[in-house]
């Protein structure tokens, strides 16, 4: 069984019924008449019998026409993998050799990074909490961006540079935009772990904080409303109050910091017919919002930067699983399969639907509904 990490199908020149690459699943995705699924032109059940299930299955030449499909998007701006959405070595060098940037939010993220030998400084470093040792390593290897997200950070990151350097640092601030697919990834409003608050006031004294630290060097502001938007205008909307920041920075201390990170979060299809937010809309509004908003306020447009995670992995890879049981209720039949919370908690966490699809046997049309269920409680 496999589901989606896209409607109406088309037939190739063979007569093989593809996925059109709008569906949840992997544009190369191809069922085959006796029951198995291709993605990549490889078989899925054939990785399962070679490498056992759960197995996470991407298509590189899928990720990489993503890659590129944001950088055309934002031309002359910043683009960076987020990592959180799936990260391995060969991801990491995947995103590396496209150009983009890659953020990471842990310790164990950077080393994978380093072990493929990203470029430092084309690494950007996110958390609420990060440790003294992570912001150690990050500083070493030389990371380009380290986000501030809390006021700790400031004189603990200046403290750990070395002598005639100066960190760049980017600091996240709270837009109250809020936005995203359920209420726990919604990230931009008040009273939530991340960021700063522009209401409270923190994320002012943070600026001014950071620019009284000689070791560090602000290279503008960052912000992220939310995840699994498929709506251009939230982003709109932030980019109109980060703006207006960076002209209050600029008027306040004289400072006009050069860039504008304005996040990810962008939403996909995990079932046919939901909406995604496509790049060739979202850059140009983006760009455009930005421009606007600067002209009013004599403000020399920064350099923009965004952050998609999701938006490259998820519709590129589908995950494998192997049915273990069906146990049928005096209501309810339940297909039990080999994986679970831990390899995602999506459904229990927010309630999150996938497609699925049963690959490696000839099968008849669904006719009953039934639960899936994995091997935790």
């Amino acid at each position: 069984m496999a589901t989606p990490l896209h409607h109406a199908p088309c037939r190739d020149d063979d007569g093989v019924l593809p996925l059109l690459p709008h569906d949840p699943w992997p544009s190369s995705a191809r069922p085959q008449p006796d029951g198995d699924l291709l993605v990549g032109g490889v078989s899925l059940a054939g990785i399962a019998r070679r490498f056992g299930t759960p197995a996470y299955v991407l298509d590189e030449d899928d990720v990489r026409r993503r890659c590129r499909a944001f950088t055309a998007a934002l031309p002359g701006g910043r683009v960076a993998y987020a990592g959180k959405a799936f990260l391995c070595r060969a991801m990491a060098d995947w995103v590396r050799t496209e150009g983009l940037d890659l953020d990471v939010c842990s310790g164990g993220e950077l080393a994978i990074a380093r072990s493929v030998g990203f470029p430092g400084e084309r690494i950007v470093f996110h958390g609420n909490a990060k440790t003294p040792q992570e912001l150690r390593e990050a500083v070493e290897y030389g990371v380009g961006r380290i986000v501030i997200d809390n006021l700790a950070e400031i004189a603990r990151l200046a403290m750990l540079t070395p002598p005639g350097r100066r960190q760049g640092v980017l600091l996240r601030v709270v837009p109250d935009v809020d936005a995203g697919a359920h209420p726990a990834v919604r990230t931009g409003g008040e009273d939530q772990k991340f960021g700063l608050s522009l209401a409270s006031g923190d994320a002012a004294m943070a600026v001014a904080r950071i620019l009284g630290q000689p070791e560090l060097r602000l290279l503008g502001l960052h912000c992220h409303i939310g995840s699994q938007i498929t709506e251009v205008e939230p982003y709109e909307r932030a980019a109109r109050v980060m703006v207006t920041q960076l002209a209050r920075i600029r008027d306040t201390h004289g400072v006009v910091l050069p860039e504008l990170d304005l996040g990810g979060g962008f939403g996909i299809a995990y079932l046919e017919g939901d909406a995604a937010l496509d790049p060739r809309r979202l850059g140009p509004a983006l760009r455009r919002t930005v421009e606007e908003r600067c002209a009013g306020l004599g403000l020399p447009v920064p350099r923009p930067a965004i952050e998609p995670g999701r938006a490259i992995a998820g519709p590129a890879g589908v995950t494998v699983y192997r049915v273990i049981a069906v146990k049928r209720t005096l209501t309810r039949t339940f297909v039990s399969v080999d994986g679970g919370m831990s390899d995602n908690p999506r459904p229990s966490l927010y309630q999150a639907a996938y497609t699925i699809r049963a690959v490696g046997r000839r099968h008849a049309p669904a006719t009953r509904r039934v639960t899936l269920a994995g091997h935790h409680c």
